[in-house]
């Protein structure tokens, strides 16, 4: 039966609610038994259902990354002047402007596949396996084989391959988070829930990725790829439109006013031409596509490309993986970070940091997984026999297991290594901190499992809130440990350890205790309380059972934090500096968060958890939100909404997220982010970047890349628009004053395309501006063309006109009269002689890029960037200026673009010009800082 049919037949949403059917049930509905499922019937469900893999996981198709970058508007811009100029017989324009759109879609296409590849790789070092049970044999296979009516096996570890009910469980706890949010693990148990609980409360069901923290469990696989809880939420972000960012926008928006001006352009200069001049058609014709050529920005789309690319390729040596190259820019533009907690602003790494013990308080040092430490009272060195007991009990009473990663080579070894490669521990991270503590007192696992070994267990439960093992002593006696909620710890004891001496656990005792444990609560630190019982009755050390866990002796507390990344208090402050406010949304409880947030240095600590986030209206939330940098306890539900708010309100928002709860956010944010150590492939596939170390120091550098490439951006935008004005304003009055063309297509194509290109290019790599992350964001509707640089392109314009026009008619008339008299040039002038044409042509098309370099500066003094600031610059400045000596001076060049060698006193005009031309602008741009902003 295909699972179509399946479907069909249970029209009574059996398939949605495996957590309320008795277990024969889903038996039957499956077509299965706890035996599971036979190779050959596995290998056709196989090919019946597909893979279990999740729609999308595929990623993006070369072919459609290929189309997409044929979606600007300039590019169809650029095709319709490479068209027209080959209709004309203008070849060598056509095909240099198609080599131009070649290079920027194959440059873009390289770079975005390039982006996809490497979250696909990032998968694949990810591939998970399944045990599973066929043909009454337990095998190993690829997970994305697995088939409903699979029996699977799972244990400490595991991903969970495919949503699946329980049928059997041992000490069963899951990490949920990546789909339901919660912090903390599940207990698992094989008994029935009603129908209508929630998806966190279904505690007899295994959901696919997620992570089993302790024990081990049998289950049957109900749903698989997309059909199951992961995989519906991710089918539902594939129909989710995919928005621009606002820099594509704008580009797309630059592109279409580009191509109507061109038009307007070139339609008001023919019409010009044909009423009031003798001009014969063809050659208004070509006038015009001279015009049309000059307004056309050839290099700007391979410009932002390749600076978009490079900022990328920088990110990514930053550890934040570009995924679209637009949303390079877009992250210039972020005022407000929506940030996890867990692994972003802290470690992920639960430490011992303080522990309650012989009547002391002792201080424990040392971060993360790392055994390097000491323990301290009141900032004194203290012997670990001070706290030796408590922490025996904690690895005793431990399911953490320890394996090893192979290191890389350069990897630094520490005392946390084994020989062979860097330690790594298996478990609930509360309990990998109890375990790495011990080591910090010098306790060996093995050894002490050795010495003391386990001959019994009582389980944790959530109901329970404790953990009890029973072990046989060296001297032959049996002890049981104790574990888990101080309260519940402290209410099943009557004495205390006290330098090794048993003593009454009195009342005013009691109270003592629970005053410090609330003291740790306070300080955001979760504690664990720990207890012995000696001398366990032979009947209970055989069959240990909630009787064993009676008169237990009191050892102490272990209270421990998830750290900050010691990084992220500077990047952190960096951002607010930068005007970026940073809002931190987590699961964990308000006071932990709080604590962890003034730890960081976040701009206030106003709280809102999740249940009151609940009870506020639309309104009240838009009134409080931008006044809130903590949101508590909260559902995924809760984030999304969040998110809106702060868009509805103007913001432009970074949301980081995890899991495939996260995915909605993540895709809906104008920036999102998805950690790629510890993410989901949904919410991978539904973010614009993945941090590949999930710091929140990397968001920060992100932002600041994003910041400098905008600056880039803009400023390489207005060199080049500005340059095109020039030409454009150059011909057109040329054209009107009956001088013709003052420069050819040709000699255009060549200063847009390299001379000016390639200086445009380096500007790409252009430093940072001092203060590029001591300004406020840009707002999200300022463009890349501003009213500032809208004025630039005019007054420059204007400016080139002024100074390159009196270069042309003095060199095109100046031939007229021998020995080149100026003075002679200017009475002698007469419009029907072509005479000097050749060099007047040519000393304007080199006073172009003389001015072109001039300006390249100007624009970059504005930003506190010196000449030598970039080197590549200087360079490509030096190749322009190389190449076009050789086509000056070169017979080749002088054939293909139609110049004239120029003479020292050609040279000495055109810096005459250039000198004046520098002057102008000087005196323009403090006439413009006193109307505009710097930027």
């Amino acid at each position: 039966m295909s699972r179509s049919e399946y479907h069909e037949r249970t029209e009574s949403d059996a398939d949605t609610d495996w957590h309320a059917q008795p277990l024969e049930a889903v038996y039957a509905n499956v077509e299965t038994s706890e035996e599971g499922l036979s190779p050959s019937e596995a290998r056709d469900r196989l090919e019946r259902e597909g893979p279990n893999e999740v729609e999308g996981e595929e990623g993006i198709s070369p072919l459609q990354i290929f189309i997409d970058q044929y979606k600007p508007a300039l590019i169809w811009v650029l095709i319709v002047a490479a068209a027209v100029m080959a209709a004309v017989g203008h070849v060598i324009d056509a095909g240099v402007i198609a080599g131009v759109v070649v290079f920027i879609t194959v440059f873009g296409f390289l770079q975005d596949y390039r982006a996809e590849q490497s979250i696909q790789a990032l998968k694949e070092m990810s591939t998970t396996y399944a045990l599973v049970r066929r043909g009454g044999e337990k095998t190993e296979i690829d997970a994305r084989n697995v088939v409903p009516g699979d029996v699977i096996f799972v244990e400490s570890g595991d991903i969970v391959p495919a949503d699946a009910r329980l049928i059997e469980e041992s000490n069963l706890s899951v990490d949920e988070a990546a789909l339901t949010g919660e912090s903390v693990g599940v207990s698992k148990d094989v008994g029935t829930v009603d129908a209508d609980v929630a998806l966190a409360d279904r505690e007899n069901v295994l959901f696919k990725d997620t992570v089993v923290q302790r024990g081990s469990g049998t289950a049957v696989v109900v749903e698989t790829g997309s059909d199951s809880e992961i995989g519906q939420i991710a089918t539902a972000l594939e129909e989710a439109e995919e928005r621009d960012t606002p820099f594509q926008a704008e580009m797309d928006r630059l592109g279409k006013l580009i191509a109507l001006g061109v038009v307007g352009i070139v339609s008001i200069i023919a019409i010009t031409e044909l009423v009031i001049g003798d001009t014969p058609p063809l050659q208004v014709f070509l006038t015009a596509v001279g015009i049309a050529v000059s307004a056309v920005p050839e290099g700007l789309p391979a410009v932002v490309t390749l600076s978009l690319a490079l900022g990328a390729r920088r990110m990514a040596d930053q550890n934040a993986l570009v995924r679209r190259l637009p949303i390079v820019e877009a992250l210039g533009s972020v005022d407000v970070i929506c940030t996890d907690k867990t692994g972003t602003l802290t470690e992920e790494e639960m430490t011992v940091q303080r522990i309650v013990a012989n009547r002391g308080t002792y201080q424990v040092t040392g971060t993360g997984y790392d055994t390097d430490g000491e323990f301290l009272q009141d900032g004194e060195p203290v012997g670990a026999e001070r706290v030796a007991e408590v922490l025996r009990c904690g690895m005793l009473c431990n399911n953490v297991d320890v394996g090893t990663r192979e290191r890389e080579e350069g990897d630094a070894e520490t005392d946390s290594e084994t020989a062979d490669g860097e330690r790594t521990y298996l478990g609930d991270p509360t309990e990998i901190a109890l375990f790495v503590a011990a080591q910090k007192a010098g306790f060996d696992q093995r050894e002490l499992a050795a010495e003391y070994p386990r001959i019994g267990e009582v389980d944790f439960t959530s109901a329970r809130k404790r953990m009890t093992t029973v072990h046989e002593t060296p001297d032959g006696d049996v002890t049981a440990y104790m574990k888990g909620a101080p309260e519940t710890v402290l209410e099943r004891c009557d004495r205390e350890l006290v330098d090794g001496e048993l003593v009454e656990l009195t009342d005013e005792r009691r109270a003592e205790l629970e005053a410090e444990n609330e003291a740790f609560a306070e300080d955001a630190l979760r504690v664990m309380g720990f207890a012995y019982r000696p001398d366990v009755p032979d009947s209970q050390a055989a069959d240990p059972d909630e009787g064993l866990e009676q008169e237990m002796v009191f050892l102490g507390f272990q209270g421990m934090l998830d750290p900050p990344r010691p990084e992220v208090p500077d990047a952190l402050s960096g951002c607010l500096d930068a005007g970026i406010n940073v809002v931190m949304i987590t699961g964990d409880n308000a006071v932990t968060a709080r604590a962890v947030g003034e730890e960081v240095g976040l701009r206030s600590t106003t709280v809102i958890t999740g249940p009151e986030l609940e009870e506020m209206g639309d309104e009240e939330l838009r009134d409080v939100v931008d006044d809130v940098d903590i949101f508590a306890r909260t559902s995924p539900d809760h984030k999304t909404r969040i998110l809106q708010t702060l868009q509805e309100k103007g913001h432009t928002v970074s949301m980081t997220g995890d899991g495939v709860n996260d995915a909605p956010a993540v895709k809906n944010a104008d920036v999102g982010v998805a950690m790629g150590v510890r993410g989901t492939d949904v919410t991978e596939q539904a973010s614009d970047i993945v941090l590949l170390d999930d710091n929140f120091a990397t968001i920060r550098d992100a932002v600041k890349g994003g910041r400098r490439i905008f600056d880039n951006v803009r400023k390489f935008v207005n060199y080049l628009l500005s340059g095109n004005g020039g030409e454009v304003t150059m011909i057109f009055t040329g054209t009107l004053a009956g001088l013709g063309l003052v420069i050819t297509p040709i000699q255009v194509l060549w200063i847009n395309v390299v001379t000016d290109g390639i200086p445009a290019l380096t500007m790409g790599v252009d430093p940072a501006a001092e203060d590029v992350m001591n300004r406020d964001p840009r707002p999200p509707d300022e463009g890349v063309i501003t009213d500032r640089i809208i004025t630039s392109i005019v007054g420059i314009a204007a400016f080139m006109t002024i100074c390159l026009l009196p270069l042309f008619t003095l060199n095109f008339y100046g031939e007229l009269v021998p020995g080149y008299d100026v003075t002679a040039a200017l009475v002698g002038w007469s419009p029907g002689y072509e005479v000097g044409r050749e060099l007047a042509q040519t000393m304007v098309f080199t006073g172009f890029v003389v001015f072109e370099i001039v300006r390249i500066q100007a624009i970059r003094y504005r930003y506190g960037l010196g000449l030598f600031s970039n080197n590549w610059l200087v360079l490509a400045v030096t190749i322009a200026v190389a190449l076009q000596l050789l086509v000056l001076y070169t017979s080749t060049g002088q054939l293909l673009f139609d110049v004239e060698p120029l003479a020292l006193v050609h040279w000495v005009q055109i810096a005459v010009a250039a000198s004046v031309f520098a002057l102008l602008m000087a005196a323009f741009v403090k006439v413009q800082d006193r109307y505009f902003e710097r930027y």
